[in-house]
């Protein structure tokens, strides 16, 4: 997915071939999913005739100024790609266009054709993006609600530290927020946590001096490598987790050690247990989840991949009575009289979620089914059975 070093490809290679440039002809498509809040035809009457002065980034967001408003700004999305026809741009798996195919594209959702004949094409294949146009991008969303750019704007390690001692939600989400940065995604979020020996699911309050500043360091480090190499994943350091983090679980290994899958803010999370350790409270808690639900691989393609930004990860809750439900059991049988359920040690894994509702139920008052009137008798509460759906609990101990 495009990240920040992705659109800063784009960025340069517009810089380097198209500034000074008139636009002569305009392509808009007839998308309201990707063309946000204008007209094709009012789009392409706005810019053409005008010279692209500048290409201008901010985070994952891109947009282009010309030499007087409105400018044509795009987010990226999951799959949004600049393409200049004759010129090298970075590719990534989700957007790739093969040069085999027509141009423009058929994905093309903007296209213009400048005075030297050169043709710029943004095109987007899952129609997450958004191309809008702009008196002033930075005024409004999402542009003015960004924080600091990674690249351009980064922060002290002072400010850094001081930062993440504010914030009580685990690191990976935090790093995520564009709100607090912007234009770190999933894999570069994933790659500097791996660099810092950090796990995704530390509390950002909790990490020492030692392990801010090693954050901090990664963060500059990874993202001016991925920068300096025009975003060629081919030329990222081989020790990089990158590499691997995209395979089946048990198949991904980097420098020899294991890489496992969570699910931290909603995303599929590669980290090396090895390395990454949880320590202080958060250790304790994770030390009180079931072994057989802990790192439990989310429900996505590969085990691996990426999940989709707009897709949210779902717990499955079918085996949890809610209060004053029965659990599910074997159809037909009556209820005992007296029965009572072992005790759930389950925890929520993922220390960025909600927890559940730890509290316990109140005794109720059962009548027994069946013909006949029998006397109620007291049951003891049913607490949130460990067993599979449609499987009985047979009262073995956490």
């Amino acid at each position: 997915m495009p990240e920040l070093p992705e659109v800063e490809a784009a960025r340069r290679a517009i810089e380097e071939n198209c500034l000074g440039k008139k636009i002569k002809r305009v392509i808009i498509a007839d998308d309201t999913k990707v063309i946000d809040g204008i007209l094709p035809s009012d789009f392409e009457n706005s810019i053409l005739g005008k010279t692209i002065v500048s290409a201008r980034r901010k985070g994952k967001n891109l947009w282009l100024e010309l030499d007087s408003p409105p400018f044509p700004s795009f987010q990226f999305g999951m799959a949004g790609a600049i393409y200049i026809k004759g010129v090298a741009v970075t590719k990534y798996k989700r957007s790739a266009v093969k040069d085999t195919e027509e141009w423009p594209s058929k994905y093309s959702k903007f296209f213009v054709e400048l005075d030297d004949g050169l043709e710029l094409s943004f095109t987007d294949k899952r129609r997450f993006a958004k191309v809008r146009l702009l008196a002033n991008p930075t005024s409004v969303r999402p542009i003015s609600e960004l924080g600091p750019d990674a690249l351009l704007e980064p922060m002290t390690v002072e400010e850094f530290a001081e930062s993440l001692a504010k914030k009580k939600i685990t690191i990976k989400p935090l790093l995520l927020d564009q709100g607090f940065v912007s234009g770190i995604g999933n894999w570069i979020a994933d790659e500097v946590l791996y660099q810092a020996r950090i796990h995704p699911l530390q509390t950002a309050s909790s990490l020492s001096k030692e392990q801010c500043e090693a954050l901090h360091t990664s963060i500059k480090e990874v993202i001016e490598k991925a920068v300096e190499v025009d975003a060629d994943s081919s030329q990222f350091p081989s020790n990089w987790i990158f590499h691997d983090r995209e395979k089946k679980p048990g198949k991904a290994f980097v420098d020899g050690k294991k890489i496992d899958f969570i699910t931290a803010g909603g995303r599929t999370t590669a980290y090396v247990p090895e390395l990454q350790k949880l320590s202080g409270k958060d250790a304790e808690k994770a030390a009180k989840v079931r072994p057989g639900k802990r790192g439990v691989k989310s429900k996505e393609d590969d085990g691996g991949g990426e999940v989709d930004e707009q897709e949210s990860e779902k717990e499955d809750e079918s085996a949890i009575p809610k209060k004053g439900q029965k659990p599910r059991g074997v159809r037909g049988k009556k209820p005992a009289p007296k029965t009572k359920t072992e005790e759930s040690d389950e925890e929520d894994d993922d220390a960025d979620a909600d927890g559940g509702d730890d509290s316990e139920a109140e005794e109720k008052v059962v009548k027994t089914r069946g013909r006949g009137r029998k006397p109620a008798v007291k049951r003891k509460p049913e607490e949130k059975p460990t067993s599979q759906v449609g499987k009985k609990p047979k009262g073995r101990k956490s």
